[in-house]
Order: C-alpha cells, then sequence, then structure tokens
C-alpha cells in the first residue's frame, strides 16, 4: 500500500467534495443570486481539472470509489490497490460533511 497514493486520493476527494458540493449547495441556497445550474457545472469539472494536474500523475485521480471499482473491473486497475483508494476516498469526503449540515 503507497501511503503517497492514499493521501492523494484523500486530498482530492477532499476538494471535490469541497469545491463541487459546496457550490451546489451554495446554488441551491440563493436560487436568485447563486451560480446556477452552470456555475454548479463549472466548479465540478474545474475542481477535478485542478485535481488531475496536481494529483494525477501520482495516484490516477479518481476521487471516486465508482471509478476505481471500474477501474478495477475492466482490468485496468488492481485489486490490492482497490480497498485502500476506496477507503481513502471515503475518508476524504467525510471532513467537510459539517460545513453542509
Amino acid at each position: 500500500m503507497d501511503f503517497k497514493k492514499m493521501g492523494a486520493e484523500f486530498m482530492g476527494t477532499f476538494w471535490l467534495v469541497l469545491g463541487g458540493c459546496g457550490s451546489a449547495v451554495l446554488a441551491a441556497n440563493f436560487p436568485g443570486l447563486g451560480i446556477g445550474f452552470l456555475g454548479v457545472a463549472f466548479a465540478f469539472g474545474l475542481t477535478v481539472l485542478t485535481m488531475a494536474f496536481a494529483i494525477g500523475h501520482i495516484s490516477g485521480c479518481h476521487l471516486n470509489p465508482a471509478v476505481s471499482f471500474g477501474l478495477w473491473a475492466g482490468g485496468r486497475f488492481e485489486a490490492k490497490e482497490l480497498i485502500p483508494y476506496i477507503i481513502s476516498q471515503v475518508l476524504g469526503g467525510l471532513p467537510v460533511l459539517p460545513f453542509y449540515m
């Protein structure tokens, strides 16, 4: 298990949930003043883009357990890394939850 990869997935998922889901929460709370659907789409896209450049060379920038599982199912990802990746990604999304409650 490579802790550098797990840390990269943790930080990448944290950034995705903070930036992407945070923008969706702001858009929902302020419908007349919010960023709207286009702004939310840009927020998700730009957070994935920034993480692809920042951690793509380290961990592959999956950022989502479904992506990791899909790559494994397609034979493009080793089974021994699947569970540590999923754990890192789930834990990466948890610290952001108190901001949205």
